[in-house]
């Protein structure tokens, strides 16, 4: 098959009858004064000889690359990616190609990403990756270069922020639980070093001191966000809480490894133990049994978070906290509280 040959600025130029440097600025979107005739002569000759814009050469000529950055977790995430997927999606939607660099386990290499996406010289960047929420590297370098966004707060601030109320999701799904008549509820959280696992731990808290209980060490395991971390928190929970009945977990992936070992420790889901997670990822409808969990709006986020990126970017005023993104509760089996048979 023979190669597709590139028509070039110079043979529009000619077509159309103009200089080559009026048709480059016509085409590639530069700061020029034609008539409306000769504009048309010109995207009439790109039409008809099949021009495609060569993106280097525009982004000289408009001194901005139509890319974003991104820097996300490992894919393996669930939730982020949904974030991270919705982003790029919302650059592609709006003219912007994005360029994703994934960090490795436990995000040491966030700087060095950041300073890549600052080195091909990205419009603006998205941090969707907690692994780089205390890293104050990486903030200043956010703060410092090119218009950023994160989905989660950096230090120092500075840095605009969109994502939801994760207090609201812990007490959320406590509240749900013990409107359902349980006392004993054990939590398996996120990586304590994460700010949203305190966040979800202090909103599960709140919902047990507004029920008149105090919160006990002895029901909270610290998993790690996978679903292996998620069965040996349970385990953890069972040891030292044998007579819980019920368990409010941090991620949907998480709950995975709950249910599993809920299911080895004998304990059945809901009659014995009610569960309720958070996410509410594709797959959380379609596990045995089909998971309670807090819909956290994650694609909203990375489209929200492109929209504030782009603003930015533009040269508009954006606020450095924008209103939080509600969460709502979505009651399946997992809990034994159903309200809606047809969910």
């Amino acid at each position: 098959m023979a190669r597709r040959r590139y028509v070039s600025i110079k043979e529009v130029a000619a077509r159309a009858g103009v200089s080559f440097q009026t048709a480059s600025k016509v085409l590639n979107g530069g700061d020029v004064r034609v008539s409306a005739d000769t504009e048309e002569r010109i995207l009439a000759a790109a039409t008809e000889l099949g021009y495609r814009p060569n993106t280097i050469a525009r982004s000289l000529v408009q001194r901005a690359t139509a890319t974003i950055g991104l820097v996300a977790s490992d894919a393996t995430d669930v939730a982020i990616a949904q974030a991270s997927v919705a982003a790029e999606q919302a650059a592609r939607a709006n003219g912007h190609s994005v360029l994703v660099g994934h960090l490795a386990a436990g995000g040491a290499d966030g700087a060095d990403i950041v300073r890549t996406l600052i080195e091909r010289r990205v419009d603006g960047i998205i941090a969707a990756a907690p692994e780089v929420e205390e890293d104050t590297e990486v903030a200043d370098l956010l703060r410092r270069y090119v218009p950023a966004v994160s989905l989660q707060a950096v230090p120092g601030g500075g840095v605009p922020l969109v994502g939801s109320n994760h207090r609201d999701t812990g007490r959320l799904a406590a509240t749900h639980l013990l409107g359902l008549g349980h006392t004993s509820i054990g939590t398996v959280t996120g990586t304590f070093r994460r700010r949203m696992t305190r966040s979800r731990l202090h909103g599960y808290e709140d919902a047990l001191r507004a029920a008149g209980l105090e919160p006990s060490e002895d029901l909270v395991a610290e998993g790690d966000w996978t679903p292996q971390g998620g069965a040996t928190a349970t385990r953890l929970l069972l040891e030292h809480s044998p007579g819980l009945t019920a368990i409010f977990v941090h991620s949907d992936a998480m709950a995975i490894g709950v249910l599993s070992a809920l299911w080895q420790a004998g304990r059945r889901v809901p009659a014995d133990v009610a569960v309720v997670s958070c996410d509410d990822i594709p797959f959380a409808e379609f596990l045995t049994p089909p998971l309670t969990t807090v819909r956290v709006p994650l694609a909203e986020t990375g489209r929200q978070a492109v929209e504030l990126l782009l603003r930015s970017i533009a040269g508009e005023p954006v606020p450095e906290r924008t209103p939080l993104l509600p969460v709502e509760l979505i009651v399946r089996d997992s809990c034994g509280g159903r309200r809606n048979p047809s969910d």
